[in-house]
């Protein structure tokens, strides 16, 4: 009988249990997460999140966020990659470094962020001793016109560190409903535009468009040449060097009064460039 007692004793200590939840703590150091290809990962946040992410992802990354949960699913492997959740509230950051692989051991077990303090934020300031308030958040909008603030923001979101991005209150991220490439926008210089991300605030949106120089030459750029309905457009780089060099691409910031869709030459059409060319404002965005 007392064997009998002491072999139930031990079935019940290493009998298997519910997997439960990877807790990973953020303390301002970016969270490694291991994905498996073709396999859903859960990321419990507790926060409203956007994601930001590297357009190297575009068709290997799905990425979903509600209610407090992201969802990660790699349909491809790709090496580490950056990835930023932006509470939408607060703008405050948390960083990833997602990778996926063919086999990822407690690859269905989701992930839960516990917070140490303060989560950091996007003006770079961090407060140890901070706690939690219900106070409104300060007017962030800077004393610039809409679409000069749009492209400010823009160009530090892909050019600035992640903590020294000036948040701007009521710019939020949307889809840009552009095709791949944009044949249409410089139709007369060798260049293969790219949308990459776009975002509103009140009735303006600004487009992100990577241009890349297909051709061995020097390109001078000129906003006058640029094809479509605009308000605005803004270069980080006024040239391009031949294709292969460092400096053969650069970004293009245009920004529209809704969505850039309805500004862009259909691809389908025959484009008429004066007749439909229009560019009203040019802004020259300056980065700390």
């Amino acid at each position: 009988m007392k064997k009998l007692t002491l072999l139930f004793s031990a079935m019940f200590v290493f009998s298997p249990i519910a997997s439960a939840d990877i807790l990973m703590k953020w303390a301002r150091k970016p969270l490694p997460i291991d994905l498996q290809i073709e396999k859903e990962r859960i990321l419990f946040v507790d926060k409203n999140v956007r994601v930001g992410y590297s357009p190297e992802l575009d068709n290997k990354l799905r990425i979903q966020s509600t209610g407090g949960a992201v969802y990660l699913k790699a349909t491809a492997d790709f090496p580490k990659t950056r990835l930023h959740l932006v509470d939408v509230t607060t703008n405050e950051i948390i960083l990833l470094d997602v990778q996926a692989k063919a086999s990822v051991a407690n690859a269905d077990e989701p992930v839960r962020l516990v917070y140490e303090n303060k989560v950091e934020n996007q003006g770079g300031t961090y407060n140890q001793d901070a706690q939690p308030s219900d106070e409104p958040m300060p007017n962030a909008r800077p004393a610039l016109p809409a679409p000069a603030a749009l492209t400010r923001y823009a160009a530090q979101m892909f050019y600035a560190p992640l903590r020294t991005v000036e948040p701007l209150e009521g710019a939020r991220q949307v889809a840009h409903r552009l095709p791949t490439p944009i044949k249409t926008l410089l139709p007369a210089l060798p260049v293969r535009a790219t949308p990459l991300l776009s975002w509103q605030l009140d009735n303006y949106v600004v487009t992100a468009i990577r241009l890349q120089n297909q051709g061995q030459s020097r390109i001078d750029l000129d906003p006058r040449e640029l094809q479509g309905r605009f308000y605005a457009a803004t270069f980080q780089h006024h040239w391009l060097g031949g294709y292969g060099s460092p400096e053969d691409t650069t970004t293009l910031y245009l920004v529209t009064e809704g969505y850039p869709n309805q500004s862009i030459i259909p691809q389908s059409n025959a484009y008429k460039p004066k007749k439909l060319k229009k560019v009203t404002t040019t802004v020259t965005t300056t980065m700390k």
